[in-house]
């Protein structure tokens, strides 16, 4: 008989019997001949139920259907496997991977085939819960409205979600795998080179910049730079997080210049005014003369023109005291109608003369708008006259009163007070 068993595949199935596995010897119509202990507690049959019927008998046509091309792989010496969910009483459904091999006579032929079913349930409910993990991650990342990207630790791109392809304009397949100096440009990555390399070092850095280059225009954007480690503590990547913060900054902008600033003239503030002498005059190889700046008739302009006029006219002042010192000069506002500037000078010549300009050009404002306006100027220099900031102001003031009692409109140094 072609499907007898031989002496070897006797010996096989004396083994199976011991075997804590289910096994099983299949002939070539895919009949059941031989099973083992564990296989009738595994099928939940008794062994004249199981022996003698087909695959597809026993178990369902869709069992069969997922066995056959193994079953055929195994008839032609193959070993091969499959995976299927078991779903046949008594036992709850269990996913098992069924190996098939060929029981091969002396001459190699395959009369019939051994299955063994071993129970992978858990592994299959581990990783289908891993993979549905990652599809969430994956929707989660890339329909988050953030931009997200991860580089490897040459500073190549690995992954971009959509929200970077959208702000940046560009499509995943041209970004990934590039370094981000071609990506970005290279003025962009030299910028951020510093926080990537902190990063590569293990430290999470952030760095807030405007940036140029995006669909919507230039946008303060504030991004983290957060090192991924392995198991071990090695840094094998770099995540980063990029957040639109353009109007918080202008915001805070706003208010840090509101803070600074005179809201009327845009001079600075009092209070900045004098942070700004005292870190100024501190170096004393560096001389600075302050001027103290008082506007003579400027009451007459409010009596006469009203409030909106003198208001109009303190903004002129600032503008043209501005633009008669160098940028690096600072222009503020003291109180009312009372102005300081604090710049750069060579000695007491040049003090003199930038306090005359100044004058000159506080009136040049005040008659272009029909003001009988001047100004009394007093001044000193630092260090010369002193290295403290409340010290030089009050000799500044001082000269400037002594200016106004000499008949306005002109300008006094401190140190000729007394002649």
């Amino acid at each position: 008989m072609p499907n007898s068993p031989t002496a070897q595949t006797l010996h096989i199935e004396r083994l199976a019997d011991v075997v804590a596995l289910p096994i099983g010897r299949w002939d070539t119509g895919a009949r059941l001949v031989f099973c083992n202990a564990p296989y009738l507690a595994w099928a939940g049959r008794d062994r004249e139920q199981l022996i003698g019927g087909t695959l597809a008998e026993l178990f369902g046509q869709e069992a069969w259907t997922a066995a056959k091309p193994a079953f055929e792989r195994a008839f032609q010496g193959e070993t091969s496997s499959y995976e299927r969910l078991l779903m046949h009483p008594p036992h709850p459904q269990r996913w098992a991977r069924i190996q098939v091999f060929p029981d091969a006579d002396p001459a190699g032929s395959v009369a019939s085939v051994f299955t063994i079913a071993t129970d992978i349930h858990k592994d299959i409910v581990e990783k289908d819960a891993l993979i549905a993990a990652r599809k969430r991650l994956d929707r989660f990342t890339d329909n988050i409205p953030t931009p997200l990207t991860y580089l490897d630790c040459d500073c190549l791109l690995r992954f971009v979600n959509k929200a970077w392809c959208a702000i940046v304009g560009m499509s995943a397949e041209k970004a990934l795998g590039r370094h981000v100096s071609e990506v970005r440009g290279l003025a962009s990555w030299l910028e951020q080179q510093p926080h990537y390399e902190k990063a590569l070092a293990g430290t999470t850095a952030h760095f807030s910049r405007l940036v140029h280059g995006l669909v919507s225009g230039p946008r303060w954007m504030r991004t983290s730079y957060v090192p991924d480690f392995d198991d071990s503590g090695t840094v094998i990547g770099i995540y980063t997080v990029t957040t639109d913060v353009h109007e918080l900054t202008i915001a805070q902008e706003q208010l840090r210049r509101s803070v600074e600033r005179d809201k009327l003239t845009d001079a600075l503030s009092r209070h900045t005014m004098m942070s700004y002498i005292e870190c100024s005059i501190a170096d004393p190889n560096l001389e600075y003369a302050l001027f103290f700046i008082d506007l003579d008739g400027f009451k007459a302009v409010n009596d006469e023109k009203g409030h909106h006029a003198g208001d109009r006219l303190l903004a002129d002042v600032a503008a043209a005291l501005r633009a008669a010192v160098r940028v690096e000069d600072a222009v503020g506002r003291f109180g009312g109608d009372e102005f300081l500037v604090l710049a750069r000078v060579h000695g007491q010549t040049g003090a003199e003369a930038l306090a005359e300009h100044l004058r000159l050009s506080i009136t040049a404002v005040a008659q272009a708008a029909g003001n009988k306006v001047s100004a009394s100027i007093g001044y000193a220099l630092a260090p010369t006259d002193s290295r403290d900031p409340m010290q030089l102001l009050h000799h500044a003031d001082e000269a400037m009163y002594v200016a106004k009692r000499r008949g306005k409109n002109q300008a006094m140094p401190w140190a000729n007070r007394k002649n």
